[in-house]
């Protein structure tokens, strides 16, 4: 994930978008979004696409198939959504970026269920676990962590830690760890400056450099895994790239690349089915309330035997 934009778009008007119908052998490539919307966060239930709005903090849900949209979050003055996670119990959970909380939503309503405010620099991406969600802080060595009780139980706002972040991961300027998935064997994080991949220990924060070889996934943004196969975003690169995640989380092996005309510096993925989905977050075009944006359908990315 990437800086915000200088100023954020207000005023945006919240309509819901309709889209024909595909047909079932002809899927959709894209979803129109509402004009200025200005997304970074993706993720799915398995079945709907949600979407944040770093312009109010805004949240959309889509249909892939019919790409139908609706707003469940209303936007606001001074909200922001960078990455956005869909945990199992129903909840969407929202990283707020440089307004340092997270917020919990139904994900079925968009109600508000709980804010989680730190002491944070930049609150990026998010990964949901059964015991807790932890969120990457880009400009400070911190993991945040925000457990959960049994069955998921939302925690008071004060019951939340910081997990400082050792080991071979090291800060620098700019933007730093980015986006973080939960794999079996921790954490598993990109840092977008270095180009390197790096799992970490949950417990104690302890971060080990994953061997990717002689690849690079430098401007690496979102993360998302799904099975063995960690798909990694590089957002100004417009591509996708995808590696076989060994049981330790300690190699990743370049097992396929994907760009497509159609993105516009994607930042974010969530898997569903067969497919991948990306927002285009547009950052080299400057942000308006006209600024067009829209999401972008690509086949899971093939291996390189193929």
């Amino acid at each position: 994930m990437r800086r915000l934009p200088p100023a954020l778009i207000t005023g945006l008007l919240v309509a819901a978008i309709a889209t024909p119908v595909a047909a079932q052998d002809d899927p959709l490539d894209r979803i129109e979004m509402p004009d200025g919307w200005a997304p970074e966060g993706i993720t799915t239930d398995g079945s709907s696409l949600f979407a944040g709005s770093l312009a109010d903090g805004a949240i959309l849900r889509a249909d892939p198939a019919t790409g139908v949209s609706e707003v469940i979050v209303p936007g606001m003055e001074g909200a922001v959504v960078a990455g956005l996670e869909h945990d199992g119990f129903g909840r969407l959970w929202a990283a707020g970026a440089n307004t340092a909380e997270v917020r919990a939503y139904d994900a079925a309503t968009g109600e508000l269920l709980g804010t989680y405010p730190f002491e944070a620099g930049f609150l990026n991406d998010l990964a949901a676990t059964e015991d807790a969600v932890y969120v990457t802080d880009s400009f400070m060595p911190q993991v945040l962590v925000i457990p959960l009780g049994e069955g998921g139980e939302l925690p008071q706002a004060d019951a939340t830690s910081v997990l400082p972040l050792s080991g071979d991961l090291s800060y620098g300027e700019g933007f730093n760890v980015n986006g973080i998935v939960a794999a079996p064997a921790g954490l598993v994080v990109v840092h977008s400056g270095e180009g390197q991949l790096y799992r970490v220990d949950p417990a104690s924060g302890e971060a080990a450099l994953i061997d990717t070889g002689e690849v690079s996934v430098s401007g690496g943004d979102g993360l998302e895994l799904d099975g063995q196969t960690l798909h990694v975003v590089r957002n100004r690169s417009n591509l996708v790239a995808s590696f076989e995640l060994d049981d330790g989380a300690t190699t990743a092996t370049l097992t396929g690349e994907v760009a497509s005309d159609d993105f516009d510096v994607p930042t974010t993925v969530a898997a569903l089915g067969d497919d991948l989905w990306l927002v285009n977050a547009r950052f080299g075009t400057g942000p308006t309330p006209d600024t067009e944006y829209w999401m972008t359908r690509i086949d899971a990315v093939a291996s390189t035997d193929d």
